[in-house]
């Protein structure tokens, strides 16, 4: 069982930044593939990066990439969302995941274990 909790959302302006962090329990963490994914009100959950379980595969959903940036620390059991350049469009609740494959995944019924979510609110 890993739970993992969710910091760092919050309310930005249009063009600013944030760092989500995930921090999960158990010693099998490192072992386990991580995702972020996003909600935002009344659309789907959809995906927003992903990283293998030593970070050497990184994987991001177009509408992202190039301004977001996956990392993880194991040491920490924790991983981060830095979010650049952010849009009013990337307001969402923000979730992340775990699958113990241990590989880099875009689906989320491959996901086993979620956190509550943190809300980001950008502002134009």
């Amino acid at each position: 069982q890993v739970q993992l909790v969710e910091s760092g959302g919050g309310l930005v302006q249009a063009g600013g930044s944030l760092r989500l962090s995930c921090a999960g329990s158990g010693r099998a963490f490192s072992t386990y593939g991580m995702g972020w994914f996003r909600q935002a009100p009344g659309k789907e959950r959809e995906f927003v990066a992903a990283i293998s379980w030593n970070g050497g595969s990184l994987y991001y959903a177009g509408s992202v990439k190039g301004r977001f940036t996956i990392s993880r620390d194991n040491a920490k059991n924790t991983v981060y969302l830095q979010m650049n350049t952010l849009k009013p469009e990337d307001t969402a609740e923000y979730y992340c995941a775990a699958q113990p494959a241990g590989r880099l995944s875009t689906t989320q019924g491959q996901y086993v274990y979620w956190g509550q979510g943190t809300q980001v609110t950008v502002s134009s």
